[in-house]
């Protein structure tokens, strides 16, 4: 009771403090990414629907000035004014849309997480469900969804090619380029955890990342999996679409490497993917971290070889197993979000347990061993390895999805004030009032501490026992009878058939077993038929008719 008691207390806190922050899809909108914008450092879109900036003349938002949080950062980063990604995203724009109510989008032409229709007025809850679970046919509707985004230009979001200061002063030489989306989100995760270029080949300084290592990673990923699905719903047409997950507990293999999902061994060379599996043909992109430090240019995008994954052949020492229920369990029931110095030598931290740099058993930091979430990573030995180009790894989803899952689990246990996420002294781009790196318009990271209700979406193994065995069982079955209704009809139709013949037949026999009954008992020469034999046949007539 307690657990619906903070569903609907956070369904609550949660409507109130999104109506005042605005819900956008991405990295550069395509309408700002361009001289223009750069130079007024203005991005507020018109919207189709009414012609008028962020939608103003139909009330659905405003163009406003950003303003971004002065609190004091932690000591992992001590520099000032060399990355675009301080103090998101005023390098770039200090005027975006704000949309009101439920409106979202770059030009608030669209609804927030979880509402839908022309007015943004209604609340729908989708559900993620276990991969493992779903019909063979919606397990390859989804491949085919990922083999679309791949190869799909993405029509409203483009990424940036170079920094600000190489696009001159007034913006007289804007460095944008397309990509299709899939990609979008690989160069997004790259951008958000690159080094910073200090000057000079390869000087860079390493320790920073705006989505890992601190309290940001299961806020920043919970966004960056809605905004993912919410693309995926667009390019395909289907907003019934939620990402499933990989529920890898205790798992001994990688259960969902074969050609039917996503992606078998390659039996000549064990790096790479089967050619059995369409990820064979898969490009990466984003993966030669030190080429680009050394070049200091940004990730353009350009293909640079095959997916790779070999899972299992990892080092043991860095992973010896993959995460256990008893694991996840442990890692749950730690009360603290975050403890001492928030970063990744943190102790009995539940986000630095869950992201996998301390000891699902002790709770303590270890170094040298990946555990939990960092556990999955190197246990793909392979493309999903390296953080900069992980996404580039489509188990990349399943894997986070179930992750978020178990913040879910975390919050719906402890019911956590906001006043519990660090407001200040995290690392670089993890405070609470922080904008999440790249989107635009913007994100705070502490506004998604809050229960995935709120975002309208749920986990099929979170659901309780009867609404479980609808998503988990009826529903598939459904879903399996909807593709082969013509057959059903004509099964029917034919058994019908054979019904009618058959009950014809048996009418016609028992009229004519009647008549030779009637026969055999009238009167002969006066002599009567035995009673018994009288009840016997009545018997046997009656246990027949019962039949």
């Amino acid at each position: 009771m307690w657990v619906n008691l903070f569903i609907m207390k956070s369904l609550f806190l949660s409507a109130v403090l999104l109506q005042f922050f605005e819900t956008c899809w991405s990295q550069f909108p395509r309408p700002c990414a361009n001289s223009e914008g750069l130079r007024t450092k203005e991005c507020c879109p018109v919207w189709s629907g009414d012609g008028s900036p962020c939608g103003a003349l139909s009330g659905r938002g405003f163009c406003a000035d950003v303003s971004v949080s002065d609190e004091p950062n932690g000591p992992q980063y001590p520099h000032s004014g060399i990355d675009d990604r301080e103090r998101w995203p005023l390098a770039f724009f200090n005027r975006t849309c704000r949309c009101a109510g439920n409106y979202g989008g770059f030009n608030c032409g669209e609804c927030r997480f979880g509402y839908w229709g022309s007015n943004c007025a209604e609340y729908r809850e989708s559900v993620r469900r276990n991969i493992m679970s779903m019909s063979t046919t919606e397990q390859q509707k989804f491949i085919s969804y990922l083999n679309l985004a791949k190869n799909t230009i993405n029509p409203d979001y483009v990424i940036t090619t170079g920094t600000r200061a190489e696009m001159g002063e007034n913006g007289e030489s804007p460095m944008f380029s397309d990509i299709n989306t899939y990609d979008l989100f690989v160069w997004i995760h790259y951008y958000v955890s690159r080094d910073t270029f200090l000057g000079g080949p390869g000087n860079v300084w390493r320790d920073i990342d705006f989505a890992h290592e601190s309290a940001a990673f299961l806020p920043w990923h919970r966004v960056y999996l809605l905004h993912w699905e919410q693309e995926i719903r667009k390019i395909a047409g289907d907003f019934n679409f939620t990402i499933p997950y990989w529920d890898w507990r205790d798992a001994q293999s990688c259960e969902v490497c074969t050609d039917n999902l996503m992606g078998g061994r390659n039996a000549l060379n064990p790096n790479l993917i089967s050619p059995a599996s369409v990820f064979s043909s898969w490009k990466v992109i984003c993966t030669q971290q030190e080429e680009y430090n050394n070049q200091e240019a940004l990730c353009n995008a350009t293909a640079e070889g095959p997916l790779l994954r070999n899972p299992g052949n990892h080092d043991p020492n860095r992973v010896p197993r993959i995460p256990t229920t008893a694991d996840v369990e442990f890692t749950i029931s730690l009360p603290e979000y975050e403890t001492g110095s928030m970063d990744r030598f943190a102790n009995n931290s539940f986000r630095n347990v869950l992201e996998g740099f301390a000891s699902p058993e002790t709770g303590m930091a270890v170094q040298g061993q990946s555990t939990m979430h960092n556990a999955l990573h190197v246990f793909m030995n392979g493309s999903m390895s390296s953080v900069q180009g992980s996404a580039n790894d489509p188990i990349f989803l399943l894997h986070h999805a179930f992750i978020d899952s178990i913040f879910e689990r975390w919050l719906r246990t402890h019911q956590p004030p906001r006043s519990i996420y660090p407001r200040t002294n995290a690392p670089i781009g993890h405070n609470d009032g922080y904008y999440m790196v790249p989107f635009l318009p913007l994100y705070r990271n502490g506004d998604y501490l809050l229960s995935n209700k709120a975002l309208g979406y749920e986990y099929a193994y979170l659901l309780d026992p009867g609404q479980r065995f609808v998503q988990e069982f009826l529903t598939p079955y459904l879903q399996q009878a909807q593709q082969i209704w013509q057959w059903l009809l004509g099964a029917g139709i034919l058994g019908a058939l054979i019904a009618t013949i058959v009950a014809a037949v048996i009418v016609f026999a028992r009229r004519k077993r009647r008549r030779n009954q009637k026969r055999k008992r009238a009167p002969s020469f006066g002599e009567r038929q035995p009673l018994l034999q009288s009840s016997s046949e009545e018997g046997s007539s009656s246990y027949q008719t019962t039949l």
